[in-house]
């Protein structure tokens, strides 16, 4: 599974990172965990708006912080 958190450094984007890297490590979910902060590469996903959390190349939250319940679905899903 490949994740990226897409955000230039703001504090929810950081806290996305933790969460899902805190879920990842938790479920035992075998994830690439990436965090893209190049703006022209987060544009690409059509993304204007951060925090963004994309699963397997699919945007799945963009502009908001998702809740814990989200972002395990989707890892899990």
């Amino acid at each position: 599974m490949k994740i990226e958190i897409l955000g230039v450094g703001c504090a929810k984007c950081h806290k996305l990172e933790e969460m899902v890297r805190d879920i990842a490590s938790k479920e035992g979910i075998d994830a690439d965990i990436s965090k893209i902060e190049d703006f022209k590469k987060i544009m690409t996903y059509g993304v204007m708006t951060t925090p963004a959390l994309v699963v397997n190349g699919d945007v799945k939250a963009a502009g908001k912080l998702p809740s814990l319940e989200q972002i395990k679905g989707w890892l899990k899903g």
